[in-house]
């Protein structure tokens, strides 16, 4: 008799939505760690927002506090990294077991790290390459990925079984387990 388990549905739709949910979660949890790294640099809590919102407004966001241009930074920041939950949920979607699962979570957000940090923002906004901090900023994605692989508790639970068809599926054989390989005794 197997271990009762609840069933999540697993199509494509509710799988990419669970990563976009959780991908905004870890997000956070990143953006707060970076807040916090950075108030232990001494610096502004919104460093890293600023950064990202200097895309848009230049080298006038980079600025000590908070301020209007910081919005947009951290939408920046929410925007690209839910899209990535949602795109690393839909590859992967929960195929994995626990801790296979998180590795391959913080290795997809320490590879992104490492491709937009250094590949794509130094094209976009070199201001984002060159001011980052790079240390927090790894561990922030690395946080990121942990929490990341957490999505599949954002999927919805599958659609009950209807009362006419309960009786139907109580009386059907469970499938027999794959016999163990035969080892000829010593």
């Amino acid at each position: 008799m197997g271990v009762a388990r609840e069933q999540r549905t697993t199509d494509t739709l509710s799988v990419y939505l669970a990563g976009l949910q959780a991908g905004m979660a870890a997000a956070l949890f990143m953006l707060a760690w970076l807040g916090l790294a950075a108030v232990w640099r001494q610096s502004s809590f919104w460093t890293a927002e600023n950064l990202w919102a200097s895309t848009f407004y230049g080298a006038s966001a980079i600025r000590s506090g908070f301020s209007t241009s910081t919005l947009s930074g951290t939408a920046l920041y929410l925007l690209v990294y839910s899209t990535l939950g949602g795109l690393f949920a839909a590859a992967v979607r929960a195929k994995f077991p626990g801790l296979t699962l998180l590795l391959a979570g913080v290795a997809v957000a320490a590879g992104w790290y490492y491709v937009s940090f250094h590949v794509i923002w130094h094209t976009i906004n070199p201001l984002v390459s060159l001011l980052h901090a790079e240390r927090p900023t790894l561990v922030g994605h690395v946080i990121y990925g942990a929490a990341l692989a957490g999505f599949p508790r954002y999927l919805p639970a599958a659609a009950p079984v209807p009362p006419a068809l309960a009786p139907a599926l109580a009386a059907a054989p469970e499938p027999e387990p794959e016999p163990a390989p035969h080892t000829p005794e010593t």
